[in-house]
C-alpha cells in the first residue's frame, strides 16, 4: 500500500465520476467502522455510563418526548415545501 501522499496524488488524478464513487465508498466505510466501534464499546460496557445518565434524566423528569424536538423542524419543512 502506498503512503498517504501517494494516495492523495492518485485521488487528485481521478475523474469526477471516480471521485464521487470514492467519496461514496469512503463515507460508507467510515460509517461501517463507526458502527463496529460503537458495537464494541457497547459490548464492553464502555457506554454504560450513558445509559445510567439517561435513566437518571428520565427519573428526574429532565426529558421530553422526541416529538417536541421535531415539531419546529416539521413546521420549517412545511413552510419550505409550501412556498
Amino acid at each position: 500500500m502506498g503512503s498517504v501522499a501517494e494516495i492523495e496524488q492518485a485521488i487528485a488524478k481521478l475523474s469526477t465520476r471516480e471521485f464521487v464513487e470514492l467519496e461514496q465508498w469512503f463515507t460508507a466505510e467510515r460509517n461501517r467502522k463507526w458502527d463496529r466501534q460503537i458495537e464494541a464499546d457497547s459490548a464492553s460496557g464502555a457506554l454504560d455510563f450513558l445509559l445510567k445518565e439517561v435513566d437518571e434524566d428520565i427519573a428526574q423528569g429532565r426529558t421530553r418526548p422526541a416529538d417536541d424536538n421535531l415539531r419546529p423542524l416539521q413546521k420549517s419543512l412545511f413552510q419550505i415545501l409550501s412556498s
